[in-house]
């Protein structure tokens, strides 16, 4: 386990025998003066969150067990591939035959899918509620072929593939008229909800527009309604701006902390330029995103270990590409808080610390 040490960007020591802003003495041999808890309030959905850094004090808050490989049968190494779903998409060396080793890359369907192909959607009312048939796919994408590398530790080449593999599947999947969305992401470690060990991300494409997409899509129109510029690349260029927030950037993405993150060490991977669907995204510029969120990822790993982490992809609906209000991005996020009560009662997350202070910490690394 790391023992973290996460600086507090607005706590300030005060030695012994001096005098706090109110005039007292100070009783202890060191007494901090400290701001109280923000609320702050992310400015594309409205989202309030807690930035409570009295919280991050406690050593129980980055407790998490990190997992060691443990290795054995996997149906995702070579040579295992006949136990899983014929491969539907694959980056291979030459002369490799599909469903043989030889891949850098598989995508196979989830043997337990959470929505399947067959069928029509069969909408239909039931008294005030409303269903559908649960059509849509759930694919897996198997990232490397070797069982012990995170999607940190792969080659950049690597993790150019898993960029390419995310774009195709998207552009493949947008021509089936059924669907209205899909959604890439990664469970990184048991507790962010891997089944497997093995490195891999998912996709799931469904018949409608997921609701936390559809308040980023309606937060992102207000903006635009009243000011005629996308609330993502004001965030954007007011970032860069001020670069407190800033962990990276290159000629065309930047990663930062969001102002109000759910999440301690919470990442947001943007491109600079506007772009509202991820297959809008040139060849040439896929190289620099994985530079970029490779290196996201080895200083995430090195400042919290190998922690549980979850990563979405939110791009725009496939039947509405090109949105001058929309802009698609990359959201990590560490777990190494609980959602308990509160949370799930208020809709608020409550966060021991300060993004302008994950951002620098990581920033700062050493690689």
């Amino acid at each position: 386990m790391n023992n973290l040490v996460i600086p507090v960007y607005w706590t300030k020591e005060i030695p012994s025998g001096g005098r706090a802003a109110g005039g007292g003495d100070l009783c202890n041999p060191i007494m901090r003066e400290k701001l109280v808890p923000e609320l702050r309030k992310d400015p594309i959905i409205g989202r309030w969150v807690i930035i409570a850094t009295e919280r991050g004090k406690r050593p129980h808050d980055f407790v998490f067990e990190e997992e060691v490989v443990k290795g054995g049968f996997c149906p995702f190494c070579p040579g295992n591939e006949h136990t899983t779903p014929p491969e539907i998409f694959a980056i291979r060396e030459p002369g490799t035959a599909p469903n043989t080793p030889g891949w850098r890359l598989r995508v196979v369907h989830n043997k337990f899918p959470a929505l399947v192909p067959e069928g029509g959607l069969d909408r239909e009312g039931e008294g005030i509620f409303d269903k559908m048939a649960g059509v849509g796919t759930h694919e897996v994408i198997i990232e490397s072929p070797d069982h012990r590398a995170t999607l940190a530790d792969i080659p950049l080449e690597g993790f150019v593939d898993v960029l390419i593999a995310y774009g195709d599947r998207i552009r493949t999947l947008s021509q089936d008229e059924r669907l209205r969305y899909v959604l890439i992401f990664k469970n990184q470690g048991r507790a962010a909800g891997a089944s497997l060990e093995h490195s891999h991300s998912q996709l799931i494409s469904l018949p409608i527009v997921p609701e936390l997409v559809m308040e980023e899509l309606n937060g992102s129109k207000f903006h635009y309604k009243w000011k005629e510029r996308c609330v993502f690349c004001d965030m954007i260029r007011q970032e860069l701006s001020h670069k407190v927030r800033v962990v990276l950037d290159n000629q065309e993405f930047v990663a930062l902390c969001p102002f109000a993150p759910r999440s301690p060490f919470e990442v947001w991977i943007l491109p600079k330029a506007h772009y509202s669907s991820y297959i809008d995204m040139k060849p040439e510029s896929v190289r620099l995103l994985a530079g970029i969120f490779s290196e996201t990822l080895k200083r995430l790993q090195k400042a919290l270990g190998k922690a549980p982490y979850n990563f979405i992809l939110h791009t725009a609906p496939i039947r509405e590409p090109e949105l001058a209000h929309y802009h698609w991005h990359f959201e990590i996020m560490p777990k190494l808080t609980l959602m308990a009560g509160f949370e799930w009662g208020s809709g608020f997350f409550i966060n021991p610390t300060p993004p302008e202070s994950a951002a620098q910490y990581l920033r700062e690394l050493e690689l």
